[in-house]
């Protein structure tokens, strides 16, 4: 195998972040069809397309997003050498993690535990709903989507889903409001109740539990972000129904109480990638065998 020409590997790392060709060549003073040169014969040292025309745009593939982070690395890397002395740090492996904006800040913590500290990886965050993560995990913008409902899966789009944990949904709230009731249907049909939105998988069960049971209950809120819930339930708005991982630090301190499980209701984490020929190393890392 040949060597790797860096110089050819700075033109490639120059165009992927300008996103411009003309853009770059007018920066570095170059003709064009000088720095499109230096990408192609990059690209036939590596045996891989790194870009590919759609129109007038230039889209990276997956190769070309493989690359850049190497390149990344290796150029920063190269202004670490200045900084050694004064210990400015080392070169990192990126990590780019989508989570649902609704999702428990408890889960995520619990999801990134294994890499948590490391001084050899750089964690990205993002968040946002369902179908802008995965229309960017997709664009291989990022490594991997953290949500509570799998995606389908077809040809077109070959998402993955993996299951990461199923969390059991309970009913909680604050003391003063629990008193000594646990008993489900009177506290359902007798205490103002927090509920997430009608489109969830978790409300979806509610409703139809208490249909079975008879109840109408008596809705004090409805939210969509599981922070708010959270918030509320601690204002002793209501009992807010949820999975105890979202309240886990109130329930260890006994601000909130854990008044009784939801029979046959529970939350499902999904960690969704793409099929993809060069997956990010540390996803192996946060992952297990399981997937749908």
């Amino acid at each position: 195998m040949a060597d790797l020409n860096y110089h050819h590997l700075r033109y490639f790392w120059a165009v992927a972040h300008d996103g411009n060709l003309t853009r770059t060549a007018e920066r570095l003073n170059l003709s064009q069809s000088a720095v499109s040169v230096q990408i192609k014969q990059l690209e036939a040292s590596l045996g891989h397309a790194l870009f590919e025309r759609r129109g007038r745009q230039l889209i990276m593939t997956e190769a070309g997003r493989i690359a850049l982070d190497h390149a990344d690395a290796i150029f920063a890397s190269g202004r670490e050498l200045i900084g050694t002395l004064q210990e400015q740090g080392r070169s990192r492996q990126a990590i780019r993690i989508g989570a649902l904006a609704t999702l428990s800040r408890n889960f995520h913590m619990k999801f990134l535990a294994p890499i948590l500290g490391r001084q050899d990886v750089e964690i990205i965050l993002r968040s946002g709903a369902s179908a802008d993560l995965l229309q960017a995990l997709e664009a291989l913008n990022l490594d991997v989507v953290l949500i509570n409902r799998a995606p389908q899966r077809d040809a077109a789009t070959p998402f993955v889903s993996h299951r990461l944990s199923e969390q059991p949904v309970s009913l909680v709230g604050t003391p003063d409001l629990l008193g000594d009731n646990t008993k489900l249907n009177d506290l359902l049909a007798r205490q103002p109740i927090i509920l997430p939105t009608a489109d969830t998988g978790v409300r979806i069960g509610f409703d139809a539990l208490t249909q079975r049971l008879g109840i109408l209950p008596q809705i004090a809120a409805e939210v969509e972000d599981m922070a708010m819930m959270r918030l509320l339930a601690r204002e002793g708005l209501g009992l807010a129904v949820l999975p105890p991982i979202v309240v886990q630090d109130e329930l260890n301190t006994g601000r909130l109480v854990e008044a009784d499980r939801l029979p046959g209701i529970a939350e499902t984490f999904f960690a969704v990638t793409l099929s993809r020929r060069f997956p990010n190393p540390i996803l192996s890392e946060l992952l297990d065998d399981r997937a749908l």
